[in-house]
């Protein structure tokens, strides 16, 4: 995604219309903030809390998915963008990936990368979910 891809992308993130998603890369949830923020830095000349707000309005829930030591990739963190607030974006941590000591198994010569995602927090904001037809 590239500067003007990332400002388009919160434009239509913000029209009032549900549903979106897209993909970008980096190494955390936070990390991806930072450079959807820059990305449209450069697209635009826009105040960067004005950003911020932005995308604390648009974004609703982050899914962070990693590679591996052993090349798998696995889903690592799954994070509610809570709030904007004194010019922060502020994050829930909903899931993170727990690895489990597990020695004998293998792929090749490395040692396989194996656990789950635990729950570690609750979402906050369960309105959409609920005008959607879920049972929150």
């Amino acid at each position: 995604m590239r500067g003007k891809e990332a400002l388009d992308l919160l434009q239509s993130l913000n029209t009032g219309h549900d549903g979106g998603f897209s993909s970008g890369h980096a190494n955390s949830v936070k990390d991806m903030l930072a450079r959807l923020e820059t990305m449209v830095l450069m697209a635009a000349d826009l105040p960067l809390p004005a950003i911020r707000s932005q995308i604390a309005s648009a974004v609703d829930v982050m899914v962070h998915v990693a590679r591996m030591r052993d090349k798998t990739r696995k889903i690592t963190a799954i994070e509610e963008v809570d709030r904007f607030e004194n010019g922060e974006i502020i994050l829930n941590p909903l899931f993170a990936f727990r690895e489990t000591k597990c020695p004998e198994s293998r792929i090749g010569d490395r040692r396989k990368v194996e656990g789950s995602l635990e729950r570690v927090g609750a979402l906050k904001h369960r309105e959409k979910l609920r005008l959607a037809g879920y049972d929150v």
